[in-house]
This record gives C-alpha cells, structure tokens and sequence, in this order.
C-alpha cells in the first residue's frame, strides 16, 4: 500500500492559533443562544408583575411617589426653582424616570447571576446572557413611564423641544452605563456576596449623588467637572436637554466626561466579566 494511504490522515492538517478568534467564537455563541436570551428576558417580564394587584401600575407608582417627595423637598423646602418657569415635577420627574430605569437595571443585573445559579452550574451558555436578561423588565418600565411622563407635561402644557431627535442617543447611552455597571457588580457578587448588601446602599447614595430632584447647573462649572465623573450625571442632564432644550442649558464638557467614563465602565465591566465568568460554576 502507498505511503500516501497509510499515513494518518491528522498529519496532513495544520492547527492554528489565531489572536482574538476566542472572542469572536463568544459573540458567536451569545448569537446561537440568543432563543435563550429572549426567553430569560419573557420570564422575567412576566415574573415580575405576576400575582401583583396594581400590576403595571407599580411601573409609574414609584417614579410618581419620588416626583411628589423631591419636589416638596427641593422646590419648596430648599427653595430650588426651575428656570424659565418650568414646572418642578416635570423636571423632578424626567430624572427619576432615568434613574429608576438605571437604578433597576443594575440591581437586577448584579443580582441575576446567583439567582440562575442552577443554570450556570449545569450547563454551558454564555453567562453574559443572564445579565442581559435582566434588562428587559427595566426596559419595559421605562416605556410605560415615558406614557406617564408625557401625561405629566401634558398636563403643564410643557412642549418638547426639537432636541428629542437625539434621545434615542441618550437612551443607548443610559443602557450602556447599566450594562457596564451591572456586569461588574455581577461578576463581584459571586465571588464576594456581601456585595448583596452594599449594593441597595450604593443605589440609595446615587440617588443623591445624581441630578434626580435638582439640575447639576446649581453647581459653578469646576465644580460640574469633578461632578460628571458620575456617568449619571451626563445620561440625566441629556434626558433633561432632550424634552425641555435650552432652557435646562446643556454642559459639553460635563457630558464628555461623563461619557468617556460610561464607556470605560462598560469595557472594564466587560473585561472584567469575561475573566472570572470561567469560575462562575466553582464558586456560585
């Protein structure tokens, strides 16, 4: 027999190690498992308004609630004005619908990996998915707040300003900075779970440390600099530019900062995922 039949067939093959096929392998997978994703998401939209008596209503219950207590606090209390007689609750109630949306989505996010924890211990999907899940119910809150926000402003005869064009920007950038936090968080809670705890008092101290009951303006310019390091500062004050235009004033230097700090968030959080994510199973 020929030398050319006998021999095995795996020396004729060549393997090769192409730099960064491993990440476009992952992008491949989360393409291939994307059933999955939309299926955790349907659940968890579901499950969250299961067996409630408001249903839905719990959506704009608790952004109305927070609009009546900052307005009474920071506009009668503390004196704070809107500018250009714009009503207070409107301006109130457009951060609070951003930061209930941020806000929501991080918690659920840095909190889904150990609540599927059966699932990542048995079988093999790209965990990203998980907390990505967890975006949808947040995302559906939004929308049925942004019904109640214009019923608001309806009702103070507040017109949108032409700058509304640009919120679908804003809002892809309120999505990135939950997603770059979330997975961080995420990732941190299962190999440390007393971040369980600190994560409901890092919420409540950004509640404050964000431009929710107040405009980030009250602040002179050097001040807002060191300020917009919050990338909550940049998505609200957007937010606010979007529905009300000029008369809320708009920082170019704030929002680029508070930009380029979303986006370093979100490949740190990235970065950082992809590297413990291999450990999940062991530790969780």
């Amino acid at each position: 027999m020929e030398e050319s039949q006998t021999r095995p067939l795996w020396r004729d093959q060549e393997i090769v190690i192409v730099p960064g096929r491993t990440e476009q392998q992952y992008l491949r997978d989360i393409w291939n498992f994307r059933e999955l994703l939309i299926f955790l998401s349907w659940r968890d939209i579901l499950v969250r308004y299961k067996q409630t008596t408001f249903g839905v209503c719990w959506a704009f219950l608790r952004p109305f609630i927070t609009m009546i207590t900052f307005t009474f606090v920071f506009g009668r209390l503390a004196k704070m004005q809107a500018p250009d007689d714009l009503p207070y609750p409107v301006l109130v109630l457009i951060g609070t619908v951003v930061w209930q949306l941020l806000s929501t989505a991080l918690t659920l996010a840095s909190q889904s990996l150990t609540t599927n924890a059966s699932m990542i211990t048995k079988i093999y999907f790209p965990r990203i998915i998980i907390p990505l899940s967890a975006m949808a119910s947040p995302l559906v809150d939004f929308f049925i707040n942004l019904v109640f926000l214009s019923t608001v402003m309806v009702y103070y005869r507040v017109v949108p300003s032409w700058n509304i064009v640009f919120l679908p920007f804003f809002f892809l950038l309120a999505i990135l900075t939950a997603i770059g936090i979330g997975l961080w968080l995420g990732a941190l809670t299962v190999r440390y779970r007393d971040f369980r705890e600190v994560i409901p008092f890092l919420v409540q101290f950004g509640l404050f440390l964000s431009p929710v009951g107040y405009l980030s303006n009250v602040l002179p310019d050097k001040s807002r600099m060191l300020y917009s390091l919050n990338p909550v500062v940049g998505v609200i004050d957007g937010f606010r530019w979007c529905f009300l235009g000029q008369k809320v004033g708009f920082f170019p230097a704030g929002f680029l900062i508070s930009t380029t700090v979303t986006f370093l968030v979100l490949a740190i959080g990235i970065r950082y995922f992809r590297n413990v994510e291999r450990t999940f199973a062991d530790v969780i």
